[in-house]
């Protein structure tokens, strides 16, 4: 694994460009990259240390470009424990984008409704999670000058979940809150799993994110997560689950993402 700042020093070439802020655009989101006005994009193969994204719906490429006027950096993909990387791996673009000098970070993803307030084509603004992936991103060697007992107490930064409520406001779209649960997936839950995890107090769960948010806080970035809702929980609806299903819904709602996305990127502006 190469030296994050290796990395970052390399994508200096590829615009001009120094975003402070960036997003992860996870399923259900992709569709924000058609709102940027792109001043550069590069391939995930060509940044060191860049795991592939693979799964469908995650294009695998790092673009720069305005959001609704604003300079981001957009990570159009991830990769997942899941797949068989590890947490090393799939968390070493956040730390790249700290070397970088991104500052704020949004993570999305699509999730499983549990709360019954939550139902398909819904957005969720995580305020806080639960790591049921059974692993820890700061496993392992310490980094020199980070430490490894990082305070998650206030993991998901205030200021900018205001900002997203006020984006939401302004798109005209319900933004629920609630506590996403990690699980280390691919199959999905089964009904009593998800019993047990509306008891510990999930309202939605997934298999991403908190790997992402963890190693973020340690390199001092601030963190705000956005959850779409693609489909209820297993259990909760009487349906077979799918990955294609959760597609179908991620798309049919992508147009709502965008504007979210948008407005978000504006509000961010103004709390710099």
């Amino acid at each position: 694994m190469p030296h994050p700042h290796r990395t970052a020093v390399q994508m200096l070439k590829y615009s001009p460009l120094r975003p402070t802020l960036a997003l992860v655009l996870g399923s259900g989101f992709q569709c924000a990259i058609d709102q940027i006005d792109i001043e550069a994009a590069v391939s995930y193969a060509r940044l060191p240390g860049f795991p592939p994204a693979r799964m469908p719906g995650h294009t695998g490429k790092l673009v720069w470009g305005y959001l609704g006027g604003v300079p981001v950096l957009a990570l159009c993909g991830r990769a997942h424990y899941y797949e068989g990387y590890s947490l090393e791996s799939i968390t070493f673009p956040v730390r790249v984008l700290a070397e970088f000098g991104i500052r704020s970070l949004l993570l999305t993803n699509a999730a499983g409704g549990i709360h019954p307030k939550l139902q398909p084509g819904d957005f969720m603004l995580i305020k806080d999670h639960i790591n049921f992936m059974g692993i820890n991103p700061l496993r392992g060697a310490a980094i020199p000058g980070k430490t490894r007992f990082v305070d998650l107490t206030q993991t998901y930064d205030s200021r900018l979940r205001h900002a997203l409520q006020r984006a939401a406001r302004r798109a005209r779209i319900l933004l629920h809150s609630g506590v996403y649960l990690a699980a280390a997936g691919p199959s999905y839950e089964t009904p009593t799993e998800i019993r047990a995890f509306a008891r510990l107090g999930a309202d939605a769960v997934g298999m991403s994110t908190v790997p992402e948010a963890i190693v973020a806080r340690q390199c001092g970035l601030a963190v705000a997560a956005l959850s779409c809702i693609t489909n209820r929980a297993a259990g909760l609806s009487g349906r077979q689950l799918s990955h294609t299903d959760v597609l179908a819904q991620a798309e049919r709602v992508s147009k709502k993402a965008g504007r979210l996305l948008i407005c978000f990127a504006q509000e961010y502006a103004k709390i710099q």
